[in-house]
């Protein structure tokens, strides 16, 4: 099985390229959204972690938020709580497709948090600064403060760039996004 890892700045178009290459898709961002509704062991965990901020089950994005901004420490207690569920999912979902010729892995942090391995092909989506930040503005309930927290915590675009096999520019056009798809398969398959 080939991993195809897609790693990018926020707001890049990482989860609609992962999309693109018609394998089945790992998305971190969903999963994680499913533990805030259904792992109560992850709500007790974060109770107990930061009870100030979390107040019953499921887990509320605004008490997630509330919690991230109220502290600087925030941030990394939840991905600390949130992380290993995140690594679960992802080994199971690889089972679960093992007899697939390739996976897509969108997990935004995976450089960060270790999750590649070697073998996997990592692809970086590059998108222009000033376009990322007029989509981003349009998303429902984008927040300023919180995506500069996320921000902080990631590696640098050239370090990202620098452990990729591809760079995809995305200038957010379907046409150019497939073309650079089809490159990339074409390499790896």
């Amino acid at each position: 099985m080939i991993k195809i890892a897609v790693v990018g700045n926020i707001g890049s178009g990482k989860s609609h390229i992962a999309k693109l290459f018609n394998y089945p898709v790992f998305n971190a961002d969903l999963e994680v959204a499913k533990i805030y509704k259904t792992n109560k062991k992850c709500f007790q965990n974060l109770k107990r972690n930061l009870p100030k901020y979390f107040s019953s089950f499921p887990t509320k994005k605004e008490e997630v938020i509330r919690a991230i901004l109220g502290n600087k420490k925030n941030l990394k207690k939840i991905i600390n709580i949130i992380h290993p569920e995140i690594k679960k999912k992802t080994n199971i979902f690889l089972k679960n497709n093992k007899k697939k010729k390739v996976v897509v892995l969108d997990i935004p942090l995976l450089l960060e948090n270790k999750l590649n391995q070697n073998g996997d092909i990592i692809i970086f989506i590059q998108s222009k600064k000033l376009e990322v930040s007029k989509r981003l503005k349009k998303r429902n309930g984008f927040n300023l403060r919180l995506f500069n927290k996320f921000e902080k915590i990631q590696f640098s675009s050239s370090y990202k760039k620098k452990k990729s096999h591809f760079i995809i520019k995305n200038n957010f056009t379907n046409k150019s996004a497939k073309m650079n798809v089809k490159k990339i398969l074409k390499k790896i398959l």
